[in-house]
This record gives structure tokens, C-alpha cells and sequence, in this order.
């Protein structure tokens, strides 16, 4: 890492020799070995990745810190170095790219270093006195690797969960509903195959899209209640290696009163530990989300589409111009970025399954793809259900008269006589009236197959549009 000419060092040692590290740093040597090791996508670890992390390290030095384990005044010091970065401090200083060392070793570390620096400078002492204040043996006491991170993966999809998706799929499903008592009576033409089919309204597909959210935020609640079981305090395997007896409870018990979520240490923790099983079940959960969002948002473009050529059965708002050379264009840019977006996400959710069939015996060294993968895909989906929403959904209007045109014209309104003229009779209808334009009405009275009052009665598009009564 090239530094600027005249920057101050101090000097750091760790078990490979001695590096100079630029004086004004929170991380350390280890930090620094690793930005050398892994220069490899530019990107940082997700804010809210490293806040589950240090959300872990506060909860375990108050865990230790009230055990004996660690000292009160470096328990109290690491305490106020957490809440810091909680706060918004110090948060260009998680420098470690998210291609890395295997089980997250060096992200580990870099937040090891960053909270010990700190705690340092609070008991006023200089940073990098790991004699003092150890990034290993106070703020890492009784941890690894290999149980934190999982157990960072977990408090990191679950504050993701609560702060970004729930949130945006309640407001998706809202809007979805008042749109669907708005055009509650707006009649259009059903396809099926991409073929005309039997009348439906238009509020229903609206009030359908709407409950298919509702049940994809039941399948994730459901999945997500396997990220709550903690292997933290397994440490290096699962035994419990060098943490106190009562260690496993008293940080599960504060690492619930910190982010306010009922977690529980997990009955064995060597399976919580090498088992990726609920990242994926969760991920998968959001995949399946996906999928629908996808298919949703297709469906506003095709009923969008136009407006001379196409269905335009209703008006997506336009909220930007939509060509570089064609002059009044506007496209349906909030429909394609979340197909978008979708598809990142799926194929985040077959990274996160290769990644979780890849570990070896006592541990799975892919979890930093994991990590990235699985709290991004929360992420990005919560933020495009929002802007979805804010920009796309609420303000979606109907268009009324060809929505009408299209269910009055539909060869599928034939389907209606079918219990009354038979379905060879029914065919024969469909057939004229496709070949010489006539109305299926004036046809099945010429041919005298109807009554005028019957037919009026069959096909009267409001009954046969109609939801059955439950």
C-alpha cells in the first residue's frame, strides 16, 4: 500500500515479523497484510455487516468484562469503541475487500484491530500498545473466527430483514391494495398464453399481487426464525475452547437486548457453527421473492406498453425521458431496473448455495461470500420494493375506456356460453366472428341460439368478471 510522502508510522509486529502501519489508522498489521493480499473488487464490507460484527464484539466484552474474564476498565473502553462506530465513527477504517481470506479471518481482524486502537486512545494510551489493550486476547477473548462469523451473518440478514425489507414490502403490499380498491370496477380483458381470455378486473390482478408479497413475507419470516439460534461461544470448533461456562448465555441474552430480537444459543454449536443451511434457506426464500417481483414487474410493463402499439390498459408515471434520439419517449425504467435487481439476486442465492455445500469438516471457509451475498440480496431488494413503490406504484392510473374495449372485443367472452350453446357451438361462434367481424352477440342471434335477454344476462361483463364469494 503506497503511502504519501511524509506520513507518520508506528510500528506493528504480529507472528510473520514487523510492518510500519500509517500513525492515524485504527487497523492494524493484520488489516494492512490483508489490503495487500486482496486487491480485488474495490468493494468494502457492507455497513451493515460491520455493525453486526461490532454489535458481537460489544456484547462480548460486556459478557466478559462482567465474568472476570477481561478487564472492567478494557471491558468499559472496548464498550465505548463499538458504540463509536455504531454511532457512524471510524467507518472508513473497515478497509478488508469482501474476496478475502476463507471463514473471514481478515475482516475479522481488521475489526479486532479497529476497536482495540480505539480503545486504547479512550484509556488514553497509543494505539498499537497491544500490550495493553490486545485485538486478540481482550477484544477477541474467548472468540473465533469461526463462531463469529456465522453468528455475524446472521445478526447482519436479521438487521437487514427489520430495517430494510419488512418495511418495503409492508409498503409495497399498501400501495398494491389502495390500488386494488381503485380499480376495483375497472373490467379488461384476461390473457392467457399471451392470448385473449375470460373478463377479470383490473383491481383484482392489482389485490392478487398484493397477496403474493404477503405470503413471500411469511415464507421469509418463517425461514428467517433459524438465524435467532447463535454457535457463538463454540469458538474454534464448537467445544467452547477457552470461554467461560456461562459465557454462551450472557451474550446471547445482551446480543438480544441490543438489536432487540429474541436470540437464543443454538442446542449444539458445532452443527450452528458448519452448517450454512439458514443462510441458504433464507436465501432461497428471497429468491422465490424474486422470482415473483420479476414476473410483477413485466406484467406492469406489458400492460404498460405502448401507447399506440401495445395493451396500454393503464399508465405507469413517467419519471424520466426514455431516448437519446427518439423525442417524447418514456419507459418503464422502475418495472426494468427491479427484473434487474432480481436477477442479481438470484444469482447471488446459486453463489450462496455453492458457497454453503463447500465447507470441509470443522468449518466452511466460503462465509465471507456468504456474508456479502446473502445481506446484499436483503438489501437491494428492500431498496427496490421502496423506490418500486415511491416512484412506480402509488401513482399508477387505469385506463378505463381501453381496458373496456378490450374485454367487449375479447373472442374469450364465448367461453361464458358454453353451458348455454355448447362448446362446439361456442367454437363455431369464435370462428365467424374472428373470419367477418361480427359481434359474438349478433352472431349467436342470428343463428338463433339465444334468447336477446339471456344473452344480455350471460354476458354481462361486471357478473362474469366477479370474484366468487368465499
Amino acid at each position: 500500500m503506497t503511502q504519501p510522502t511524509g506520513t507518520a508510522y508506528r510500528i506493528e509486529r504480529d507472528s510473520m515479523g514487523e510492518r510500519q502501519i500509517p500513525a492515524d489508522t485504527y487497523y492494524g498489521i493484520q488489516t494492512l497484510r490483508a489490503t495487500e493480499n486482496f486487491p480485488i473488487s474495490g468493494i468494502n464490507p457492507l455497513p451493515t455487516y460491520v455493525d453486526a460484527c461490532v454489535l458481537i464484539k460489544k456484547a462480548t466484552a460486556i459478557a466478559n468484562g462482567n465474568l472476570g474474564c477481561i478487564p472492567q476498565d478494557i471491558s468499559h473502553a472496548i464498550v465505548q469503541a463499538t458504540d463509536e462506530v455504531l454511532n457512524g465513527r471510524w467507518r472508513d477504517q473497515f478497509v478488508v475487500d469482501i474476496y478475502q481470506a476463507g471463514a473471514g479471518t481478515s475482516h475479522h481482524m481488521n475489526v479486532n484491530e479497529v476497536l482495540a486502537n480505539r480503545a486504547l486512545e479512550i484509556l488514553g494510551d497509543k494505539k498499537g500498545n497491544y500490550q495493553r489493550v490486545s485485538p486478540n486476547d481482550h477484544v477477541n477473548y474467548g472468540q473465533s473466527t469461526n463462531d463469529v462469523i456465522p453468528t455475524a451473518i446472521r445478526i447482519g440478514a436479521l438487521l437487514a430483514l427489520e430495517h430494510s425489507l419488512y418495511p418495503a414490502l409492508a409498503d409495497a403490499i399498501t400501495a398494491l391494495d389502495n390500488k386494488a380498491d381503485e380499480f376495483q370496477e375497472v373490467v379488461r380483458s384476461g390473457r392467457t398464453h399471451l392470448q385473449d381470455a375470460v373478463p377479470v378486473r383490473l383491481g383484482e390482478n392489482f389485490r392478487a399481487w398484493a397477496q403474493i408479497l404477503s405470503d413471500h413475507t411469511n415464507r421469509i419470516e418463517n425461514a428467517a426464525l433459524d438465524l435467532q439460534k447463535l454457535g457463538l461461544g463454540g469458538s474454534a470448533a464448537g467445544t467452547g475452547l477457552n470461554t467461560h461456562p456461562q459465557y454462551c448465555q450472557q451474550v446471547a441474552q445482551i446480543l438480544s437486548e441490543l438489536i432487540g430480537q429474541p436470540l437464543t444459543t443454538a442446542p449444539h454449536l458445532m452443527a450452528a457453527m458448519q452448517s450454512m443451511a439458514p443462510f441458504v434457506n433464507v436465501s432461497g426464500s428471497l429468491r422465490n421473492l424474486a422470482q415473483d417481483c420479476v414476473k410483477i414487474s413485466h406484467d406492469l410493463r406489458l400492460m404498460d406498453s405502448g401507447p399506440k402499439t401495445g395493451f396500454k390498459e393503464i399508465q405507469l408515471p413517467p419519471v424520466q425521458p426514455g431516448s437519446s434520439i427518439m423525442p417524447g419517449k418514456y419507459n418503464p425504467v422502475m418495472a426494468e431496473m427491479t427484473s434487474m435487481v432480481c436477477f442479481q439476486v438470484m444469482g447471488y442465492d446459486s453463489a450462496i448455495a455453492l458457497a454453503a455445500q463447500a465447507g470441509q469438516l470443522e468449518l466452511n471457509v466460503m462465509m465471507p461470500l456468504i456474508a456479502y451475498n446473502l445481506i446484499h440480496s436483503i438489501e437491494i431488494l428492500g431498496n427496490t420494493l421502496l423506490a418500486l413503490t415511491k416512484r412506480c406504484l402509488v401513482g399508477i392510473t387505469a385506463q378505463r375506456d381501453r381496458c373496456l374495449s378490450y374485454a367487449e372485443g375479447s373472442l374469450a367472452l364465448v367461453t361464458a356460453l358454453n353451458p348455454h350453446i355448447g362448446y362446439l357451438n361456442a367454437a363455431a361462434v369464435a370462428k365467424e366472428s374472428l373470419e367477418t367481424g361480427k359481434s359474438l352477440r349478433q352472431i349467436v342471434l342470428e343463428r338463433g341460439l339465444m334468447s336477446a335477454e339471456d344473452l344480455a344476462t350471460v354476458l354481462d361483463l361486471e357478473k362474469m368478471s366477479a370474484l366468487p364469494q368465499h
